[in-house]
């Protein structure tokens, strides 16, 4: 009798260890399958980006539906600059909606990338790294895995952040010394988001009013912070153009480029511009990396950073040193 008392004890116990507990795998497929199970959602969040000592926050709005259809909009929280990133059957967008632009791209955006924002680029980079790894701290589940930041060699790692409902919280990226450069903050996920028929067309995302302060005039020219070993500034020059004023800034050396800004008016209408390069993330700007230029919006201005010898890392870094704030020189 004291026996098999004490076997029903034993098996209890198990069967309550069992229960109470959640390995690993059984966490992750619950997180997997709330994502590859969807036909739709919409997320906020915030995303805090690290460049240059820099910090850009922006207000993220995601919205999916299948098949791969996403709009993200990025504001800036500082000057309220906002983007959208679009993806339909015709292509991908990087839309400026206060100036009527729009960059299209023949992309395979997002699946080349991680995305710190999309549900699916973070499970993909989850579903890529056998070695991931694994820990629970308090009520909080965390997922490890290597990043494909295809621009940026620099990020290496993820840690994903999973509620004790196995959804979403947080992901911060990580660099090659383990210093959080990028964290994505999830507000709220509606996995039952309903979209109208036209919700994810480029016409439907570009503002019908523009309320954009315009200027026709450079008064401060700015320089950019980084430039690359064994070169300088040879030549800056001002132009009238019939949008206002272009300032080129020629540096000549090992690694010669040209930096140019210009101001720049909406378009009356949408004004598409078709590129064959990446969107990208630079400061407070979603702008268009081509083999050999960089080229974005900012503050009512234009910016390019044009080379026939830099290759796409120095490119950005160039980019992304070039600061709102405009440099005495």
């Amino acid at each position: 009798m004291k026996n098999k008392l004490f076997i029903i004890i034993v098996v209890s116990l198990l069967f309550l260890t069992g229960c109470g507990n959640k390995s690993e795998n059984d966490i992750y497929k619950k997180f997997k399958n709330k994502i590859e199970n969807t036909k739709s959602y919409y997320l906020t969040g915030t995303l805090e980006l690290m460049s240059n000592e820099t910090l850009y926050t922006y207000d993220v709005k995601v919205s999916y539906e299948k098949k791969d259809k996403f709009k993200v909009s990025l504001k800036n929280q500082t000057n309220g600059h906002e983007q959208i990133v679009l993806r339909n059957n015709e292509g991908v967008y990087v839309i400026t909606p206060s100036l009527n632009k729009s960059f299209k791209f023949q992309s395979e955006w997002p699946y080349n990338n991680s995305q710190a924002y999309l549900l699916q680029t973070i499970l993909e980079d989850l579903e890529n790294d056998k070695d991931r790894k694994f820990e629970k701290k308090g009520d909080k589940y965390i997922f490890t895995s290597k990043v494909n930041y295809i621009n940026n060699n620099d990020l290496s790692n993820q840690k994903v952040y999973l509620n004790k409902d196995y959804e979403i919280e947080k992901v911060e990226v990580m660099d090659t010394n383990n210093n959080i450069k990028i964290t994505m903050k999830f507000n709220d996920i509606d996995f039952k988001s309903n979209f109208n028929d036209n919700y994810f067309n480029l016409d439907t995302n570009v503002m019908e009013e523009i309320k954009t302060e315009n200027t026709s005039k450079i008064d401060d020219i700015i320089y950019p912070m980084y430039i690359p070993t064994n070169t300088n500034l040879k030549n800056q020059d001002t132009i009238k153009t019939e949008n206002g004023q272009r300032v080129i800034l020629t540096f000549d050396g090992d690694g010669a480029f040209m930096f140019i800004q210009e101001t720049v008016l909406p378009s009356k209408e949408i004004d598409v511009i078709p590129v064959n390069g990446e969107p990208v993330i630079i400061g407070d700007s979603v702008g268009a990396l081509t083999d050999y230029s960089i080229n974005w919006y900012s503050n009512g201005k234009e910016y390019y950073v044009v080379s026939s010898v830099l290759k796409d890392k120095e490119l950005l870094e160039v980019a992304k040193s070039v600061s709102s704030v405009p440099v005495i020189k």
